[in-house]
């Protein structure tokens, strides 16, 4: 590198210094690509109706906002009294289980998803999954 700069150098450095033009941010394009935006949404306490319709609005929400993935937080069902019921399911009465079957069975909530996490469904040491949302243009 040289220690020296040309007059044409000096000029154009002075020009842009004296510029009242903003420089752009040429990876701002880039940024916003890379960036995955990220909302997350707690279930615990709902009812499966409530649940329900809180996931159905909060993917609405979240596709119209641009957002690429949810994390839904359902609980691990270990304090749900439908275990204890014999009458009821034990595990489509759990919002761990029953919030992912819902959205699976929305083909409108479908048409906004590229994938739900459904290992992390299966995990018993997890009680939340991922949902992945495709990109409205």
């Amino acid at each position: 590198m040289t220690d020296k700069l040309s007059d044409k150098d000096k000029k154009d450095w002075q020009k842009f210094i004296d510029s009242k033009d903003k420089v752009s941010v040429k990876d701002e394009d880039f940024i916003n690509e890379k960036i995955i935006p990220e909302k997350v949404i707690d279930l615990h306490g709902y009812t499966l109706e409530e649940a329900n319709q809180k996931i159905s609005e909060f993917i609405e929400y979240c596709f119209n906002n641009k957002v690429k993935k949810i994390n839904v937080i359902t609980g691990k069902g270990m304090r749900s009294k439908n275990i204890n019921d014999p009458y009821q399911s034990s595990e489509l009465g759990i919002l761990k289980y029953s919030v992912p079957e819902f959205i699976k069975n929305n083909d409108y909530l479908m048409n906004k998803i590229i994938k739900i996490d459904f290992e992390a469904v299966s995990s018993s040491s997890k009680g939340n999954f991922d949902i992945i949302l495709k990109t409205t243009k």
